[in-house]
């Protein structure tokens, strides 16, 4: 794999040639807007639900692609649709995102997820850099602090675990606020943007991240000591890895090469302990100790698991040359394009089984929409270029 311009080039042209098309075909609710995102194989729409993350995702990604690759009025146009029909329909009266609408916009499900609200923020945010529109920029900075209030007890009013049994913390608030406050940046103070950075890096790099292991743990408790218990051993590759690109922006601004590298060595790490050596591709799920998992679909192969560690790998390699870093990238370059990838109908499918078959003939849901493969297919592109 030396032609860094032609694989840029291709990652590019299937991003605006193949992905996009499809999303822009099938995905527009042209009578309540908002976006469709259950859609099958060849973009027939299964249910018309609208799941508060995924209509945040894709809020984000034209408002993204608008910002950052070209300025076509039709992405902003779609964003704005998205943008209108979460202002309007999204949040209860205390300013949390509900779960999920009908197609009108009724609430069906209770905000008691976090990452509703930490998506309809980075699209809002996304979006109101595109547009100048200040409505959305006010609710996007209401929803981030107020992510920051609850992000100690994500789930609230809403949380099935029996309060002080047995605490635990989740991996998944850290990493995605690593994320959304580059996201935010341009609408935030600097010195919480930073404090933010630092938080984020802790939890991240220190309190979820065991030296013993050299893993990173979905779950510890609250004084970073680990759980004997399905949640306490559980593993996610796909997670650790993304996160692990989320550290290489951060320790790249700081030009902090140290941390860069300890980031490549625990995505390394976990790429080869969640690795099928039988079949190829990561595993969804996993226990430290060998155990039996509590999630059913443990050995499922998933897009997203995929997409990301194409972006840790690719940008890795750019930050530090480590031929390691792009052999696994050709590597799993070459898995996901033969399994995940639909030549005829266009974009991917979301779930394999273990031995690399289609389980789900899907192209969106109630969990994969518009935003992890146009996302990474982007980002793969340009670090390509830069290493060309």
């Amino acid at each position: 794999m030396k032609n860094f311009q032609n694989l840029s080039e291709f990652y590019l042209k299937q991003l605006l040639n193949d992905t996009i098309p499809f999303w822009e075909k099938y995905s527009l609710d042209k009578k309540y807007g908002g976006y469709f995102t259950c859609i099958d194989r060849n973009g027939r729409v299964y249910d018309t639900d609208k799941f508060m993350w995924l209509q945040g995702r894709q809020l984000w990604t034209f408002s993204m692609l608008y910002n950052r690759l070209e300025k076509r009025e039709s992405w902003l146009n779609i964003a704005k649709s998205g943008a209108d029909f979460i202002l309007k329909h999204g949040r209860d009266k205390k300013g949390n995102w509900y779960f999920s609408l009908n197609q009108k916009g009724t609430p069906l499900t209770h905000p008691y997820n976090i990452f509703s609200d930490c998506f309809a923020c980075m699209g809002l945010a996304q979006y109101s850099m595109a547009a100048g529109d200040k409505k959305a920029e006010r609710v996007a900075l209401e929803t981030f602090y107020n992510i920051l209030k609850k992000r100690g007890n994500p789930a609230g009013q809403y949380s099935k675990a029996y309060p002080g049994t047995r605490p635990l913390m989740s991996f998944a608030i850290p990493m995605i606020l690593s994320n959304l406050v580059l996201e935010l940046e341009p609408l935030l103070d600097e010195k919480l943007v930073e404090r933010s950075i630092d938080d984020a890096i802790d939890n991240v790099m220190n309190i979820f991240y065991d030296k013993k292991t050299g893993l990173v743990f979905e779950y510890v408790s609250p004084d970073g000591s680990h759980s004997d218990s399905y949640k306490g051993r559980l593993i996610n590759p796909g997670h650790t890895i993304e996160a692990m690109w989320f550290m290489m922006d951060l320790f790249e601004r700081r030009n902090d090469q140290k941390n860069i590298e300890k980031a490549c060595d625990i995505a390394m790490r976990t790429l080869k302990f969640g690795w099928d050596k039988e079949f190829g591709g990561i595993y969804y799920f996993m226990d430290v100790k060998g155990n039996p998992v509590e999630q059913l679909e443990w050995d499922q192969k998933l897009w997203w698991v995929h997409l990301e560690a194409l972006i840790t790998l690719i940008k890795g390699y750019r930050l530090t040359g480590r031929k390691d870093m792009l052999k696994w990238f050709e590597i799993i370059h070459n898995y996901s394009w033969k399994h995940f990838h639909d030549e005829k109908y266009g974009e991917w499918y979301g779930y394999l089984n273990r031995r690399g078959e289609v389980l789900l003939p899907l192209k969106g849901g109630k969990w994969k929409g518009c935003y992890h493969l146009p996302r990474a297919q982007l980002v793969i592109s340009k670090e390509l270029e830069r290493l060309a």
